[in-house]
């Protein structure tokens, strides 16, 4: 059954996601420049080169990702040319983001003298913004210049929106990884289990979770409920 078939409206779930965005974006921040120490493209400390990671994954990929798959439910009257171009140009500032986030993340590890791509995560990380580019040049080929026949693009269509999804999916995989990764370690290294700072990194790691799925919801779920097929409204007597 569909989130239409439940009688659900996107919208709702459009205001849970940003709320929950800003809460997430507050929460990584806290993190990364009150209990990390700040944020740092060339430092001294290799810490604050890192902290830009998870700042520019959490923000400027996922969120600014989220906001070009929900655009077209945040504003279901904007022109459909409008909507698709600011839909392509978001993706393209995410993966743009995300691969940087991704170079300051290797910089750390090279600068520090600690090997790169041994997790689970950096696995993830790697393949999911292989798979976000792959999947932006199919949709700016196919649905934007040259573009695809109108027959093509409807085929494709659906499929687009389904492996975008299951690349979003991935890519909050990969954050719940990466929290969970760089905790371990900090508390390996003497960090109080039931401190502030592990609990705040668990309950960002939370509420990301509830973020996406509340993006996937309206994602999926129609802009406007339309009456159920085969049923009229109960008349008022």
């Amino acid at each position: 059954m569909t989130a239409a078939g439940l009688g659900v409206k996107a919208t709702p779930f459009t205001y849970a996601a940003h709320a929950l965005a800003a809460a997430a974006a507050v929460l990584v921040l806290v993190w990364c420049v009150h209990f990390r120490g700040g944020l740092a493209l060339e430092a001294q400390n290799k810490n604050l080169i890192f902290n830009v990671h998870p700042v520019l994954m959490l923000i400027g990929y996922i969120i600014l990702g989220s906001e070009a798959i929900m655009i077209y439910k945040v504003f279901p009257k904007l022109n459909h040319d409008t909507a698709k171009l600011t839909h392509l140009i978001l993706h393209a500032i995410a993966t743009v983001l995300g691969a940087f986030g991704i170079y300051c993340a290797f910089k750390y590890h090279n600068d520090s003298g600690i090997a790169n791509l041994y997790s689970l995560h950096s696995w993830l990380g790697i393949g999911t913004i292989s798979l976000y580019g792959i999947q932006w040049v199919f949709g700016f080929v196919t649905f934007f210049f040259p573009g695809a026949a109108a027959g093509v693009r409807r085929s494709a269509l659906p499929w687009h929106v389904l492996f975008g999804l299951f690349v979003y999916v991935l890519a909050l995989a990969t954050a719940e990884l990466g929290f969970l990764e760089k905790l371990t370690f900090l508390e390996s290294g003497g960090l109080d289990k039931y401190g502030a700072e592990a609990f705040l990194v668990n309950f960002t790691a939370l509420v990301v979770v509830l973020f996406g799925a509340s993006v996937i919801v309206a994602a999926i779920a129609p802009a406007h409920v339309e009456e159920p097929q085969g049923y009229a409204p109960i008349p008022v007597s």
